[in-house]
């Protein structure tokens, strides 16, 4: 069985700096293109960065310079860093496996003086 488990969303002031991961379990994780995607209360569900197998790396223009996408393997753990937080930012994120219809169940970011 496929799961993925987000982890370390939180409430974080403007400018402020948060650290999200990802576990995935059931699967080879190593193989796996992976992506963070986020939702705003109200909008769309919408991609913020994707990984490959191979590490490369491709981001939303709306983070780009200040999220980070990066991966783990012996830990089967995808990451996004995230820095210079604004309001905009709040919204669930949540882990995708690119190839597929998992998702994780999503983890709170909330942006707020």
């Amino acid at each position: 069985q496929v799961r993925l488990v987000e982890s370390g969303g939180g409430l974080v002031q403007p400018g402020g700096s948060l650290r999200l991961s990802c576990a995935v379990s059931g699967t080879i994780f190593r193989t796996l293109d992976m992506g963070w995607y986020r939702q705003a209360p109200g909008e769309q569900r919408e991609l913020v960065a994707r990984i490959t197998s191979g590490r490369s790396t491709n981001y939303a223009d709306f983070v780009k310079g200040r999220f980070t996408i990066s991966r783990d393997n012996a830990k089967r753990t995808v990451y996004l860093q995230m820095n210079s937080l604004n309001a905009e930012d709040t919204a669930v994120y949540y882990c995708h496996i690119m190839s597929g219809a998992y998702w994780g169940q999503g983890t709170q970011v909330t942006v707020s003086s």
